[in-house]
C-alpha cells in the first residue's frame, strides 16, 4: 500500500427537503384544511478517526464527498425522510485545515473521535405550518435550505511516543529494524526510507511505545532539497526525538547541526523537545576515533551521548530504557 499524508477534498452536505403545499380531501370532510408536511433533513457530512488505517491513499481515488438530500414532504402531514449522513473515516493524527492551508478545522487525534463537519440542511415547511386562525388555507410553502461546502485539507501526523532523525544512511531504518518487528528498506545508498515507518518497542509486560522513522534529512531540506522536510510533521507529536549520527562518517558535530538547523528551521516544537543522541555504528570505529567523536559531540551539544551500533546491538538496550523513561515521564506531565 503506497503511503499518502497530504489530500486536498471537496465536501458538501445534503440540502434539506421541499415542503408542500396540500389540503385534506376525505368524504365528509367538506373543510378538510392543510396537511402538507416538512421536508426531511439533508444528510451531514461526518469525519471519524479509524485506528486501523495509517494512510490518506484513498483519497486519491475519491476526492469529492457529497451528502444526499432529505426527501420531500407529502400529505397527511408527511414529514419527509431524513437523509443517510456521510461518514468518512481517516486514520488518527489526521488534521483537517482549511482551504488556506493554514486555519486548522479539526485535530482527529484519538480513535474514534467523531466530528459532524458540514451541517445537512434543514427541510422547508409545509403548508400546515403556516394555517392559523385567520389564515386557514394557506398555499404557500418553503423550499429546503442548502447544505454547506467547502474544500479542507487532510493532513496526516502519524501518533508515535518517538521519533528518529538524521541524515540519510545514519542507520535509522536498521536501527527500527532491529528493535522492533517492521521491516524498513535497508540499503547502502542514501534515501532508501520514503516514507515513515513506524514500529512497536516491547521492553516489559506493561512497556512499550510506538517508534516512528522518518526519511532523511540533508542541509537545505526546508527549501526543498534531498525530500524536503514535510515529513518532520510525523514527529512532531513524538515525546522524544532519537538523533542517530553515523560515527564512521567523519564530522560528527557537523551531522549533528546540519539535522539541528533544519529542525530549528520547520519550526512546530522540534528543537524544544527532549533530544537523544545516539553515536552509530560503533563497530566501524576504532577506539580512538570513538572517545573524539563522543567528546565533541557532548561538547557541541551539552548532551550526554550514547554508543550504539544497530548491526551488533551493542548499547541498544541501554538507549531504549533511556528512551522509555523519558516517555514515561512525559506521559505523567501530560496527564497531570
Amino acid at each position: 500500500m503506497k503511503f499518502l499524508d497530504q489530500a486536498k477534498i471537496y465536501l458538501r452536505s445534503g440540502d434539506g427537503g421541499d415542503g408542500v403545499v396540500a389540503f385534506r380531501r376525505e368524504k365528509f370532510m367538506e373543510f378538510g384544511g392543510p396537511d402538507g408536511g416538512d421536508g426531511g433533513k439533508g444528510g451531514d457530512i461526518i469525519f471519524v478517526a479509524e485506528r486501523n488505517l495509517n494512510t490518506l491513499i484513498d483519497f486519491r481515488y475519491t476526492q469529492h464527498f457529497r451528502g444526499p438530500k432529505g426527501g420531500n414532504g407529502s400529505g397527511a402531514d408527511k414529514t419527509g425522510h431524513g437523509a443517510k449522513d456521510v461518514v468518512i473515516t481517516v486514520p488518527v493524527g489526521t488534521q483537517i485545515f482549511a482551504d488556506d492551508q493554514e486555519t486548522m478545522l479539526a485535530d482527529m487525534d484519538s480513535p474514534g473521535m467523531r466530528l459532524t463537519l458540514l451541517n445537512g440542511g434543514d427541510g422547508g415547511f409545509g403548508n400546515s405550518h403556516f394555517k392559523t386562525s385567520t389564515n386557514r388555507a394557506p398555499r404557500k410553502a418553503l423550499l429546503g435550505w442548502p447544505g454547506e461546502e467547502r474544500w479542507v485539507w487532510l493532513r496526516l501526523k502519524l501518533i508515535a511516543d518517538a521519533g528518529v532523525v538524521g541524515l540519510p544512511n545514519a542507520g535509522k531504518s536498521t536501527f527500527l529494524s532491529v528493535v522492533s518487528a517492521a521491516k524498513p528498506k535497508i540499503a547502502d545508498y542514501p534515501f532508501t526510507t520514503l516514507h515513515p515507518q513506524l514500529g512497536v518497542i516491547r521492553l516489559s509486560n506493561s512497556e512499550e511505545f510506538v517508534l516512528a522513522d522518518i526519511p532523511g534529512l540533508i542541509e537545505g531540506a526546508h527549501e526543498g532539497a534531498g525530500l524536503g522536510d514535510r515529513f518532520l510533521g510525523h514527529v512532531e507529536r513524538c515525546a522524544v526525538l532519537l538523533h542517530l549520527i553515523d560515527g564512521a562518517a567523519g564530522d560528527c558535530v557537523k551531522a549533528w547541526r546540519t539535522v539541528r538547523g533544519e529542525m530549528e528551521a520547520y519550526g512546530g516544537g522540534l528543537a524544544e523537545k527532549p533530544e537523544i543522541i545516539g553515536l552509530n555504528k560503533s563497530d566501524a570505529m576504532t577506539p580512538r576515533e570513538t572517545s573524539s567523536r563522543m567528546a565533541a559531540l557532548r561538547k557541541a551539544s551539552g548532551c550526554p551521548v550514547y554508543l550504539l551500533s544497530g548491526v551488533t546491538g551493542q548499547g541498544v538496550p541501554e538507549l531504549l530504557r533511556v528512551m522509555q523513561n523519558t516517555i514515561t515521564t512525559s506521559r505523567q506531565e501530560h496527564a497531570a
